[in-house]
């Protein structure tokens, strides 16, 4: 009975069907829709079959050549103390898939289509100066051609390890490096390369922010081969970053003003050591250098390894000061002198003063001042123990 009634009803659910079918159909090849299904089916032939753990080669022993470009977009910091450096670059990578191939003409005359980064293969490739997670925007799809080829472009923050000079601040030149690298896959496995030449990554600044404190001169190239204790031996790219800080600001805020400073100083020592101003003028200038020198200590770079020069500089310019101020107290205490010592005693003074006068009468007069002219002066010269009348 069961069988009896669907075969009743197959003829009534048969037309249904086809015009179902038949508008699917239709729908499917309007001009809006071709290229959908085309995708989908490519997706699909793509990524059915593949296994994105193992390494996209056919012949095992062929090595992957993973080919990079670093193009540096900006400067964001540069931490002298902990010797930490923050850029943001464009990174890009590209490399084969021998798994990831098809024929155009078999799907809508497709060439490019973009798949997400999750289900395929990606090499492991870091940064080994590597210190801290940046925040970095997430891209989600890599793009793949016909012939296999992989494109990887992705913006990053990086915040490396850079051994920093801090000691021509802040007229320094900086060189930092950054080292891509494998960090499992020995160069048997994976190989890298440099997708542009050396000469068009040193000069590129097309999307470099220049506006800030560092001016970027050159990224440099070199690929190197190294071993480490086994006898595996490993492929990294290791990229330099030049750069130059500009030094205006800190000319203008920090040796303009010890420079005007020092000047003065100088200057002060036209003033006359009894106007009772110098001693003044000169403490004044060292107090306004040390609130100086106290606004400027955050400005200074500090490191563990060494002082900066400039630094050098406003400690001599400290002392200098010092200096001059003990100078011009010294030069005021002799200009004083006198006025400091306490006075004679009348005492002493009458006794030094009778006393000089009893030698010089005593003594004998020269012979301009003689009269023997005259008696008394006769009687005087014959009586030389008695006193003139002139002398007390």
């Amino acid at each position: 009975m069961r069988l009896w009634g669907l075969q009743a009803l197959l003829p009534l659910l048969l037309p249904t069907l086809l015009t179902q079918g038949e508008a699917r159909g239709r729908r499917d090849l309007q001009p809006g829709n071709a290229a959908r299904p085309a995708m989908r089916k490519l997706y699909d032939y793509l990524l059915s079959d593949y296994k994105k753990g193992v390494r996209p080669v056919r012949d095992w022993r062929k090595p992957t050549t993973v080919s990079i470009d670093v193009i540096m977009y900006a400067i964001l910091s540069v931490d002298e103390k902990n010797q930490v450096l923050t850029t943001y670059i464009w990174y890009r990578q590209f490399w084969t898939d021998e798994f990831l191939q098809w024929n155009p003409e078999d799907f809508d005359n497709i060439t490019k289509l973009s798949i997400p980064t999750d289900s395929i293969w990606v090499p492991d490739i870091l940064i080994n100066e590597f210190v801290d997670v940046g925040k970095s925007p997430e891209i989600p799809y890599v793009y793949v051609q016909q012939h296999g080829k992989v494109q990887n472009y992705k913006p990053l923050q990086v915040v490396t390890a850079c051994s920093l000079d801090i000691y021509n601040f802040p007229f320094d030149v900086q060189n930092c490096s950054l080292t891509f690298t494998s960090w499992l896959h020995t160069i048997q496995d994976i190989n890298i390369s440099l997708w542009r030449l050396p000469e068009k990554v040193k000069s590129d600044k097309s999307v470099f922010m220049n506006q800030g404190e560092w001016e970027l001169l050159a990224v440099l190239a070199q690929y190197r081969e190294f071993s480490m204790e086994s006898s595996d031996s490993y492929a990294e790219m290791k990229f330099y970053v030049v750069i130059r800080r500009r030094p205006l600001f800190y000319a203008v805020s920090l040796l303009l003003p010890s420079i005007f400073l020092m000047v003065m100083d100088i200057v002060g020592f036209y003033l006359p050591p009894d106007s009772g101003e110098r001693v003044s003028f000169k403490i004044t200038l060292l107090l306004g250098y040390s609130v100086f020198l106290i606004i400027v200590s955050d400005t200074l770079p500090a490191t563990a390894i060494g002082t900066p020069l400039i630094g050098v500089y406003f400690v001599v310019c400290m002392a200098l000061l010092v200096l001059s101020l003990a100078e011009t107290i010294l030069i005021v205490r002799l200009v004083h002198k006198q006025d400091l010592q306490q006075p004679v005693p009348a005492w002493l003074r009458r006794l030094v003063l009778e006393r000089i006068a009893l030698l010089l009468c005593l003594g004998e007069q020269p012979p301009a001042r003689r009269s023997p002219a005259t008696p008394q002066a006769a009687k005087t010269d014959d009586c030389p123990g008695q006193l003139p009348p002139a002398c007390p």
